[in-house]
């Protein structure tokens, strides 16, 4: 079970919904405070991590991100080797790419690479965690996992697994409209009701302080599902492949421009 802390975290996460991240990169080196900070580029979600990783280098180091690295997490470079270790001590922002969300938890769970990790990031406030699709919705406490079309809404069409525990009581859902993921997200929430639900758009994303104050940036929409005061589940009662019900979702939608408080559940404008 990954580790979830209460304690209000200094540092930053950015999430993005997959799709065309050149503007996510430049809003990230950005957001560096000092753009010669180790960037540590992290492509195991990939099947294809040294290419993928290669593109990243060379984006990030056109942007003005002169150290990005690949820092190789695979089959045959363990997360906890000596210099892993090392280079992740001395980052100023990791950034985990997209593929297949369960390959990075494959990799990283009860490891020391993911304690380092959580620890920098609840305690340093320059620190950065950067992801886009796989490596966005794997940065809350759950993740889903599984769940296509009308079968996301039937008993069993949908799994959670865990995810790094970064944010508690939370899910992130990427290439949310594109790929039509209302249902299972909403399955996920029936699940697990005291969680929020964040559907990230392509092109779109949040930048996350203090794990609380979620800033929605880019072109698309956030859908956030609240399943707080749901009533009416049938999940505890029905057979694997019946329909699943619920009411009282609450659903906004966030542009950017706004803010969703992740503790209140309420959206405001940014000052």
């Amino acid at each position: 079970m990954p580790h979830s802390s209460t304690v209000q975290p200094l540092g930053t996460l950015v999430a993005l919904g997959g799709g065309d991240d050149d503007a996510l990169l430049a809003l990230l080196c950005d957001m560096l405070p000092n753009s010669g900070l180790p960037v540590e580029i992290i492509t195991v979600a990939s099947r294809d991590d040294a290419r993928s990783a290669r593109a990243y280098e060379r984006a990030l180091r056109e942007l003005g991100c002169t150290s990005a690295r690949h820092l190789r997490i695979s089959e045959h470079h363990p997360a906890d080797a000596p210099d892993t270790l090392r280079r992740l001590r001395k980052a100023g922002l990791v950034f985990f790419s997209g593929g297949d969300q369960e390959r990075i938890t494959d990799f990283l769970l009860n490891t020391e690479f993911l304690r380092v990790l959580q620890e920098r990031y609840e305690q340093e406030p320059e620190f950065i965690i950067a992801g886009t699709s796989a490596g966005a919705a794997v940065m809350p406490e759950l993740m889903v996992v599984q769940g296509y079309g009308w079968r996301a809404l039937r008993k069993g069409g949908m799994l959670t697994s865990h995810g790094l525990g970064l944010l508690p009581r939370l899910l992130i859902d990427q290439h949310f409209v594109e790929r039509g993921r209302f249902g299972r997200l909403a399955h996920a929430l029936l699940a697990h009701p005291m969680c929020l639900g964040l559907g990230l758009a392509e092109e779109t994303g949040l930048i996350i302080r203090q794990g609380r104050y979620a800033e929605a940036f880019g072109d698309g929409v956030v859908m956030v599902v609240d399943g707080r005061h749901l009533t009416g589940s049938n999940l505890g009662r029905i057979g694997r492949g019946e329909p699943v019900s619920g009411q009282n979702f609450r659903v906004h939608l966030v542009v950017a421009g706004q803010v969703l408080d992740l503790h209140s559940r309420e959206v405001t404008l940014t000052k």
